[in-house]
């Protein structure tokens, strides 16, 4: 797709109206700001040359020591171009992101599993709810600032014959995140 559009297909950052396309190896990343996020979605989505029309996975990164720590992976396919693009958006996790499930209707789920297992939040999502974890589950557990051992125990009581929870009680140190590891 690059190459007919007469870009090169080595790393090449251009200004190109709405955003900058880097070319990668096999993948090629946009990078987006949030006020810019849905006209770029949808040009890739109309333009005849491009036909972006099928969302394949929506994912995010969490980077702690950066300002806009999270990194929201939009993942497209071309099936008349036989390519794929990934959409790039830094949020800080506590502004509204815009829901992509009016232009794609397999968003739906992803940006509920980004919700669950980050706290991004999408503004105008149909049915935010956590999907991969307990109803009265607390937290965000793939945040870097998540206790790795978590919040509470969950075990099975034979006496009562049901799965119980009670609060993890931990006699050694370092159960927070060590923002300063030597690695």
């Amino acid at each position: 797709m690059v190459d007919r559009l007469g870009f090169s297909s080595l790393y090449l950052s251009l200004s190109w109206g709405l955003f900058s396309l880097l070319s990668m190896r096999s993948t090629d990343l946009v990078e987006s700001s949030s006020n810019k996020f849905e006209p770029q979605l949808l040009f890739v989505k109309r333009e005849p040359l491009l036909r972006y029309q099928v969302l394949t996975d929506i994912f995010a990164v969490d980077f702690i020591s950066v300002k806009k720590r999270f990194q929201l992976n939009y993942v497209l396919v071309s099936l008349r171009c036989l390519e794929r693009i990934r959409l790039v958006l830094m949020t800080d996790g506590l502004t509204s992101i815009a829901s992509v499930t009016k232009h794609y209707l397999s968003a739906n789920w992803l940006e509920r599993e980004c919700w669950d297992m980050f706290g991004l939040f999408f503004g105008d999502h149909c049915d935010l709810r956590r999907i991969l974890t307990d109803y009265g589950f607390e937290g965000y557990p793939l945040r870097k600032d998540f206790p790795v051992t978590g919040y509470l125990e969950v075990y099975y009581d034979d006496e009562l014959k049901r799965v119980c929870l009670q609060p993890l009680k931990l006699t050694q140190e370092f159960r927070d995140y060590e923002f300063r590891t030597p690695w």
